[in-house]
């Protein structure tokens, strides 16, 4: 897959706080502290990162092809 066979999608999606902890934790691991001891890493696009390649690596297209999946109960409330 190309990136030209890519689109940019904003969603609200439901992550557990345990998820977004271990995002965080992870970038900041990866990018360390600059000069003045602050982290620089963009959590959310972090955040967007790991979900886009979640859906990848899980094929989240074939997920959407099988219409038995829009049958499903949704997430919690």
């Amino acid at each position: 897959m190309t990136e030209k066979d890519m689109i940019d999608v904003n969603v609200v999606v439901k992550i557990t706080t345990a998820s977004l902890q271990a995002i965080v934790e992870n970038a900041k691991k990866l990018v360390g502290r600059n000069a003045k001891g602050h982290y620089q890493v963009d959590t959310a696009d972090k955040v967007s990162e790991m979900i886009s390649v979640f859906l990848l690596e899980n094929d989240f297209e074939a997920f959407v092809k099988d219409s038995d999946n829009y049958r499903k109960k949704g997430l919690p409330t």
